[in-house]
């Protein structure tokens, strides 16, 4: 099209075109900053991604926190209950192989966003076409893919963009978040399952990820990836990963950390449910909300992480876990024997555990994600993740297994030896960092 000149200079035509070019050449730009560079300051990135973070893990403690309601449905066993509970974490092991490694090739964002979207495709079908433990057992195994997608990547994602100084508090705050989006997971289940029916808290759960995808589209910094160093393979490389002494120890015991933490996480609802039933009339009439209160205690615990990792940063990192490792096998005896305490007490005593199993979570990834070789970062995190989450997928179903062989969820000897059971694990993590000298 040619643009005619008029007396008076630009004809109206090409002074509209011109007009509109400029215009669109401004929206393109704001869109480049909003939505393809997000900001670079590393503390308002750090707040915005955890904000993203605790959003999408809503749906996370749902099907905990409902499990008193979904068994009698069911009719289902511990040993199945404790199967849908752990299940999430096999498809978090199975997904985390192929996501994590490949934020070392490719963009942790586009990791971190595809796996948001399913994060909030998954409860939406677990709520409208579940009729059991198989159909349950396949919806949980996609959340669990979802979170694989999205909390390394995302953790990469900011420790790459973060300075050198700030990177092990970047992971101490990031991986606190974890336990706050579990607590107000708990808190929202709690507050719903009170008035709406289970399919709703499930469907209506899914709004968090939704507003966490948004928040991640503007403000999620791109990751650095080695793309032209070699080609990628989706099995990955570990042999460099178990090469390295330090962060092969640290993922052992992270594996032992998390068998305690997601055992808590998946079974306290239950064992508050059946204290409860412990209790004479008049205590049980009290408007006890066991999801409320392991919000509130998860909740509670979650700066003890990042004083935890503080402490470790400033004294000996290893005896600072292996104390709080030691305190917390005690406290989940101590758990396990309460069932027949006064409910305070056994509060006082839950909410002890809760901040004793997130305690050591920020000491043990920080330990690994600092001493990790930085080609191999994302390949390191898989596999720390990898192990680590082998303890978060069986220890929810040894717990049932021991609880059902034990004499079941209505005896008291039952839950006490399934939580000391649990709470032996922690020898496991003394041999595996015990030896270990000079850790930053």
């Amino acid at each position: 099209m040619q643009c005619k000149m008029n007396p008076n200079g630009i004809s109206p035509v090409c002074d509209l075109l011109i007009s509109t070019t400029i215009q669109i050449d401004r929206l393109k730009s704001i869109f480049l900053i909003m939505f393809d560079r997000p900001v670079q300051r590393p503390w308002l990135n750090l707040a915005l991604i955890c904000a993203a973070h605790v959003l999408g893990m809503i749906p996370f403690s749902v099907y905990p926190a409902l499990i008193p309601v979904l068994q009698t449905q069911w009719a289902a066993s511990n040993t199945e209950v404790g199967w849908v509970a752990g299940i999430y974490f096999a498809g978090y092991l199975l997904a985390v192989l192929i996501l994590v490694p490949l934020t070392d090739r490719v963009n942790a964002r586009n990791v971190y966003l595809f796996s948001m979207a399913l994060s909030g495709v998954a409860p939406v079908a677990f709520a409208f076409f579940t009729d059991g433990v198989v159909d349950a057992s396949i919806w949980r195994f996609l959340q669990g893919v979802g979170l694989a997608g999205t909390y390394m990547p995302g953790l990469k994602a900011l420790v790459d963009a973060a300075p050198g100084h700030m990177q092990s508090r970047t992971v101490a705050v990031y991986t606190m978040c974890f336990g706050v989006g579990v607590a107000v997971s708990f808190l929202a289940a709690g507050s719903l399952e009170q008035v709406l029916h289970w399919q709703w808290v499930f469907a209506l759960s899914s709004c968090g990820p939704a507003a966490a995808l948004v928040i991640a589209v503007m403000f999620l910094p791109h990751g650095t990836s080695n793309s032209a160093n070699g080609q990628f393979s989706f099995l990955p490389d570990f042999r460099p990963v178990l090469q390295n002494r330090v962060t092969l120890g640290f993922s052992i015991t992270y594996s032992v950390h998390n068998a305690e933490l997601f055992v808590f996480r998946s079974w306290a609802v239950a064992f508050l449910v059946f204290a409860m039933t412990q209790r004479d009339a008049s205590a049980a009439s009290m408007d006890w909300n066991p999801a409320f209160i392991i919000a509130c205690a998860t909740l509670l615990a979650q700066p003890f992480s990042v004083f935890t990792n503080e402490i470790a940063n400033r004294f000996k990192r290893v005896k600072v876990i292996l104390a709080v490792m030691a305190a917390t096998s005690v406290c989940g005896v101590a758990v396990g024997f309460s069932s027949q305490f006064s409910m305070w007490i056994i509060v006082s005593i839950i909410c002890a555990y809760a901040i004793l199993t997130i305690s050591d979570s920020a000491s043990i990834t920080s330990a690994v994600v600092t001493n990790a070789a930085s080609d191999v970062r994302g390949t390191t995190m898989a596999f720390h993740t990898l192990i680590g989450f082998i303890g978060a997928f069986l220890g929810p179903i040894v717990f049932g297994v021991v609880l059902d062989f034990s004499g079941g969820g209505t005896s008291a000897s039952a839950w006490a030896t399934a939580f000391a059971s649990i709470s032996a694990l922690a020898v496991i993590g003394f041999f595996a960092i015990g030896r270990l000298k000079d850790v930053r």
